[in-house]
């Protein structure tokens, strides 16, 4: 078989596995997860060669693979700054997203072989936690715009949800390390005058900070019925903390809406999948559950990387199908509770680097 052949029989199952999901929620059984997960291990083996190399040190070969996807050997994310994590050859990479690195050290780069499985994943997972009622809201994105930073990946996410979800109308508030203020109050009021429903999209830095502006100036802009924030996780920044609990109360006071309207979305530019908020378990912020897509599934580990009882703190490990031109299986500092209904995150390993979507923003400054 070909690489061509394999890879396009991955991909098509792959979107159909989602396009399932995206549908009728049907979700992938222990079994199938492990069927599928093997395969894209046995294949990422033949084609990428430092994940090959990595795996064949811990004595993962394609003559010995593991028996679950618990035991597929999962490269750190510090690991992308070193390697060219891929299948294929890069110069032909649809996509390729710098990875945030840490405060005083470069990134690494995601590259992915094709745009269909990035954007299948992550419509289906916006449409199911951030856009059950099926809104057509308008965007006003406090992220990076991907026609400036097209190496953002949260930037090109959100152009793909609001070009195939939003109103025609798309705001941008970030450019460069400034935060367009102004802008965004003008196209906020405008909205608000419309009575059209927002989703204001943006890093947990850009939204303190955007409050803050508001608050030093006494502005409150009451948000029309329907709308709601998406803030995209980060809390450990260089020089500044900031609480959940905190943050969106401030928010709610600042635009009119209540604390189920603020969806908290966790993800890596390493990974092509979201986890977001569980509907369910939207009340105190702290202690939310995070919920994922079918096709994407965490292991809470110890220091031995050993899985840890449910309830138990540990260093979150993600298995991504969707990865399939690069590498499934992602370690990361970041650390978590694991509980029968979702993921509680608790932030960063202390010994960590820091690193994230947040230090993007955290030197935004209004003007």
């Amino acid at each position: 078989m070909s690489y061509a052949f394999e890879s396009a029989a991955l991909d098509a199952e792959l979107l159909d596995r989602i396009g399932r999901w995206h549908r009728n929620g049907h979700e992938m059984s222990e079994a199938d997860f492990d069927d599928l997960a093997l395969r894209l291990l046995s294949y990422q083996l033949d084609y990428d060669r430092p994940y090959a190399r990595y795996c064949g040190s811990l004595g993962v070969t394609r003559s010995s693979l593991p028996d679950t996807w618990r035991r597929i050997p999962a490269v750190p994310s510090e690991a992308f700054k070193d390697a060219t994590l891929v299948t294929f050859d890069p110069s032909r990479a649809a996509l390729a997203f710098q990875t945030s690195g840490t405060s005083g050290g470069a990134g690494g780069r995601h590259y992915m072989e094709t745009r269909e499985l990035y954007d299948a994943a992550l419509t289906a997972a916006f449409d199911r936690f951030v856009l059950s009622d099926r809104a057509r809201l308008r965007y006003l994105n406090a992220v990076p715009n991907p026609a400036e930073r097209p190496q953002s990946s949260l930037g090109y996410m959100m152009a793909v949800v609001a070009g195939a979800r939003g109103d025609g109308q798309t705001g941008w508030y970030v450019r460069g390390e400034a935060l367009l203020f102004e802008a965004f109050v003008a196209d906020a009021r405008a909205a608000a005058q419309e009575c059209r429903a927002v989703c204001l999209t943006a890093t947990t830095f850009a939204l303190a900070n955007l409050l803050d502006e508001l608050e030093r100036r006494r502005i409150t802009i009451a948000f029309a019925p329907g709308s709601r924030i998406v803030e995209t996780g980060g809390f450990k920044g260089r020089a500044r903390i900031v609480t959940r609990s905190d943050l969106y109360e401030r928010a709610c006071a600042a635009f009119g809406i209540t604390p189920a309207d603020v969806i908290s979305e966790y993800g890596m530019t390493e990974l092509s999948s979201q986890y977001y908020d569980a509907p369910s378990s939207r009340g105190e912020p702290e202690t939310r559950r995070k919920v994922s897509p079918s096709w994407l599934r965490s292991r809470v580990v110890g220091p031995n990387g050993e899985d840890v009882p449910k309830g138990t703190v540990g260093a979150l490990v993600h298995v991504d199908l969707a990865n399939r031109s690069s590498c499934i299986a992602i370690a990361t500092a970041d650390l978590g509770v694991a509980f029968d209904d979702g993921l509680v995150l608790l932030g960063r390993d202390s010994g960590a680097s820091l690193r994230g979507c947040s230090l993007d923003a955290e030197t935004l400054r209004p003007r």
